[in-house]
């Protein structure tokens, strides 16, 4: 179990890698699919950790998880609305630095919380 927990671990930090790689240092403004599909990758995989650990009897502090979905699913609502607005040549780039700073929030929340 620990190996399948720390697995998804590593599928999480490259969701947040491409959240924060794509808003902040390669698209200045524009939306990438890489900042999407990493928002994306950032929600499952967090829902997937709390139900392995929570499967392997490990503590969980549900408040902060509350919290952390919560700010997951800013992130991925700017990204998605971002890609959308884009799309139809009505870009925002402030929703894509939105959401780049949401994910740096939400990790702060991760490592900070005790």
């Amino acid at each position: 179990m620990e190996l399948l927990i720390n697995l998804v671990v590593v599928l999480h930090l490259l969701g947040l890698a491409a959240i924060v790689g794509s808003a902040v240092f390669v698209a200045r403004g524009v939306p990438t699919p890489a900042l999407v599909w990493g928002a994306r990758a950032q929600l499952v995989t967090g829902l997937v950790l709390v139900g392995l650990n929570q499967a392997a009897d490990e503590p969980v502090d549900n408040t902060k998880i509350a919290v952390k979905l919560v700010v997951a699913l800013a992130v991925a609502a700017c990204a998605e609305i971002a890609a959308g607005r884009e799309r139809r040549g009505q870009g925002r780039p402030e929703l894509v630095h939105a959401a780049g700073g949401l994910a740096v929030l939400n990790t702060l929340v991760a490592v900070l919380w005790t």
